[in-house]
């Protein structure tokens, strides 16, 4: 009788336990489907790895964010009772920030601005549509501008162990990997910093690229600089798998643990 006392207490404490070890289970599996290398180098090649978003060409609806930097709030002084009919209103086209003026991509490729009205941007580079506008300020309107153009819809996504996941802006040209990872907060205790992909490109069929951020050479791989709306994961390492695999064991074991450790219970109190 003791015996089955003893028993059936231990088994209610393993179960306790178990019960409490899976509480805290977490599962990562994304992306974890793997190409052949053969279609991998491919992929990595056609990458154009090394060029972030300076080589990106301004599509409809993009949100561009200007400046005049010889004008600490506007690119003009104007206000919409003083722009001509020819022109756009900063009320109507644009909003003001404490960066300058935004002003959003038109359905015909156009970027409506104060006093020189529509712009053809769409298909440019930012360098690109940066010097046009300048150049058509400087003819028309005023006196040596200096341009500061950004498109500021841009974005990243970063998903897995990091602290915040989440999209973040690519404000510069050249954003790499690292910097991303420091404003995510940095890797989490789980993480597998060998392991990181970024994915990229066609949906259908999108570019993925593997690096090991615990190589200080990796610091000085081209891929790192990020490109529009790359997708960035961060897998979990080894002892984080063992330890979730463990927990998917214990999760299946626990409710016929529970029930043994009941019917042993009935069982000694029936027999004392």
């Amino acid at each position: 009788m003791r015996f089955y006392t003893a028993l059936s207490t231990t088994l209610l404490f393993f179960s306790i336990i178990i019960f409490q070890s899976c509480s805290t289970k977490q599962q990562q599996i994304l992306f974890q489907q793997q190409m052949s290398a053969a279609d991998s180098l491919k992929q990595i090649s056609e990458a154009n790895a090394g060029s972030g978003t300076s080589d990106y060409h301004i599509q409809s609806q993009d949100i561009l964010q200007i400046r005049n930097l010889q004008n600490a709030r506007y690119i003009v002084d104007a206000t919409p009772s003083t722009v001509s009919a020819g022109g756009a209103s900063l009320g109507a086209s644009g909003t003001t920030s404490g960066e300058g003026q935004s002003y959003q991509v038109q359905d015909d490729g156009t970027v409506a601005l104060p006093l020189i009205g529509h712009v053809q941007v769409a298909g440019l580079t930012r360098a690109e549509a940066q010097k046009k506008i300048e150049a058509i300020y400087s003819k028309d309107v005023l006196v040596n501008p200096i341009i500061d153009l950004k498109i500021t819809n841009l974005k990243v996504t970063i998903l897995g162990e990091v602290k915040a996941q989440g999209n973040y802006p690519l404000i510069k040209d050249k954003t790499n990997l690292i910097e991303l990872i420091g404003e995510a907060g940095g890797f989490t205790d789980k993480a597998n910093e060998k392991t990181v992909k970024i994915i990229r490109g066609d949906p259908k069929k999108p570019q993925v690229t593997e690096l090991d951020l615990s190589q200080v050479k990796t610091l000085a791989d081209p891929r790192i600089i990020l490109k529009n709306n790359d997708i960035i994961y961060i897998a979990q390492n080894k002892r984080a798998i063992k330890s979730d695999n463990l927990q998917s064991v214990t999760t299946t074991l626990q409710p016929a643990l529970i029930i043994l450790n009941t019917a042993l219970i009935i069982y000694t109190l029936i027999h004392r």
